[in-house]
């Protein structure tokens, strides 16, 4: 796991992409130059009585300029916080944070699926922009697309939606066997029903599967066991079946976690 940093990172950028999905780039030197793709940075709150930070994943790493760029949508009075906030603002990062996904499951010659769902597509950006091996990026939106340029340029792109307004009407599984989509690896992140299914498909079709969890984190480093999964293994800091999705994960191996 990388070295974690506190920064006080300036915004260079921010602009709204989608219905409440905001767009920040930061200067955060240390954070960019450790980050992979998959972990995660806890945004602190101007706001003292907001004591909690907010969990936000790396959607891109520029560790040539010292920048990351975090891509999220506004939920809570922390996050419209955050949206309010303009170039030449500062806040507090904690990062990078969690263990990322595994690169070295898909190397030159194979093929991945990079599949995600909603806010879930965002760590999918730097992901298929690090893989050696072939991409085929699917994702799946309610109605309005984000970052689809994004991934396009980065290996075949394919996208779903609920109402049926663009790409496949469905799920990103419906998307896969709509456009007979074949891989050797998943790599994922989005909302549980969909992991879930992509366990199963996976699992019918003897494929490893890597999932990154989408839950509600506290501390972000796996001290106040608030974010855990059911898991296969014990684990050697709670002596139970639970793994602390903030420091164990967000990535987990599909089949050795309960989704």
């Amino acid at each position: 796991m990388s070295e974690k940093f506190m920064e006080k990172a300036q915004i260079f950028s921010q602009e709204q992409i989608a219905d409440g999905i905001y767009s920040m780039w930061l200067c955060a030197g240390q954070i960019a130059k450790a980050a992979r793709p998959g972990q995660f940075v806890s945004v602190y709150s101007k706001d003292k009585s907001r004591l909690l930070p907010r969990p936000v994943s790396l959607c891109e790493i520029d560790r040539e300029k010292g920048k990351i760029r975090l891509v999220y949508r506004v939920a809570g009075a922390g996050t419209e916080e955050f949206s309010r906030c303009t170039a030449g603002d500062t806040l507090e990062l904690l990062g990078p944070l969690g263990n990322g996904f595994p690169l070295e499951r898909c190397p030159a010659g194979k093929r991945a699926f990079l599949i995600g769902g909603g806010i879930g597509i965002p760590p999918m950006v730097q992901l298929a922009a690090e893989l050696e091996g072939e991409v085929l990026t699917v994702v799946g939106y309610r109605d309005e697309t984000f970052l689809a340029e994004e991934l396009s340029r980065r290996g075949s792109f394919f996208f779903a939606t609920e109402s049926g307004r663009a790409g496949t009407k469905g799920n990103v599984l419906d998307c896969i066997r709509e456009n007979h989509l074949e891989a050797d690896v998943i790599y994922a992140c989005g909302p549980a029903p969909m992991l879930r299914a992509l366990k199963t498909y996976a699992a019918e079709n003897g494929m490893e599967c890597w999932v990154s969890m989408e839950e509600r984190m506290a501390c972000g480093i796996g001290a106040c066991l608030a974010c855990v999964c059911r898991s296969k293994e014990i684990d050697s800091h709670s002596q139970v079946h639970n793994k602390r999705i903030c420091k164990d994960g967000p990535v987990f191996r599909a089949d050795e976690i309960e989704i």
